[in-house]
């Protein structure tokens, strides 16, 4: 089947610009949020508050048309206050589920790591199987879903860390950072954000959203590019820095993103440059440094790797 690239490149350049409007000079940003959400992925956002992490979040729900919803994590959040409950009705002399905030399409879990594990843990079935159990029932979550977790890397007093297993649940572990003086002073004159995020309508389509979630996997990914992903997560598990390397899931969530990055450039081929470009976000949360390593060094340590491996040449 022949890829209309045409469509991937208009679909993410309506999504941008129209986030551009509440979240100033973080285009970068944007396009691989909806990266993650074309792979049906969910994103890990570390940073200092005050970043514009739940502004983005809700400007992106707004451009895609989807429901969202912001959950704020507290060491006595319950698993059920996630899930929903079953609730006995006096009126009619049954039980009722009252679902929880997960029954969205995208979801904003702030501060994560404020919450106890077993609540942290809840989140996982959401995220891996898009379902939840509760007393015993398994029901399923609507489409399309995602989750955006929230923490800050400086404070650690009353937090949770989250452990590994679940960090590699994330499909990308992303930073805002802060803006240019220029972009600041252009935000901090202007209306309130809270106020131009409401007045954002939808730009795309559920019909197009779903062409884009359909035909990625048609981009064509060449055996020396695909040689080249793997050299660089071997070479991750043979690096004396790092105790664990990077998983066979994370391996699968690097090929799914070049391929949407290739299709967002208009091109129906990946190209070294976008495992390159990708590497760090997709991999440097799944791996276990010797020392302890912040999210930069981390991110560092794999550009080191990708450098190190040889880039394949067209012949």
């Amino acid at each position: 089947m022949e890829l209309d690239t045409g469509r991937f490149t208009d679909y993410k350049n309506k999504v941008i610009k129209n986030c551009a409007n509440v979240i100033v000079g973080k285009d970068d940003i944007t396009q691989l949020v909806l990266t993650c959400f074309i792979c049906s992925g969910h994103v890990l956002l570390e940073d200092v508050p005050g970043t514009g992490k739940t502004m983005l979040l809700r400007a992106f729900a707004k451009t895609i048309g989807s429901g969202f919803k912001r959950i704020q994590f507290t060491p006595d959040l319950l698993p059920s206050d996630l899930t929903g409950i079953n609730f006995y009705n006096q009126h009619t002399g049954l039980f009722e589920f009252r679902p929880g905030p997960l029954f969205s399409n995208i979801i904003l879990a702030d501060e994560i790591n404020r919450a106890t594990p077993r609540t942290q843990s809840s989140l996982l079935e959401a995220m891996e199987e898009k379902q939840i159990s509760v007393d015993g029932v398994t029901m399923p979550l609507s489409e399309p879903f995602m989750v955006m977790a929230t923490q800050n890397p400086v404070e650690s007093y009353g937090t949770f860390p989250l452990p590994e297993a679940q960090t590699d649940r994330f499909f990308m572990r992303l930073k805002l950072g802060y803006m240019t003086r220029e972009q600041e002073l252009s935000v901090i004159s202007r209306p309130s954000t809270s106020d131009i995020v409401e007045s954002l309508k939808p730009v795309v389509t559920p019909e197009e959203t779903q062409y884009l979630k359909e035909n990625y996997k048609n981009v064509t990914v060449h055996e020396s590019v695909s040689g080249y992903l793997m050299d660089i997560i071997t070479a991750t598990r043979s690096e004396s820095a790092f105790i664990t390397g990077v998983s066979t899931r994370g391996a699968i969530a690097l090929y799914k993103a070049a391929q949407v990055t290739a299709a967002f450039s208009g091109r129906d081929f990946v190209l070294p440059e976008d495992i390159k470009m990708l590497a760090p976000y997709v991999l440097a949360h799944r791996i276990v440094g010797a020392s302890s390593m912040s999210s930069g060094d981390a991110e560092e340590y794999i550009r080191k790797v990708v450098a190190s491996v040889p880039v394949p040449l067209e012949k």
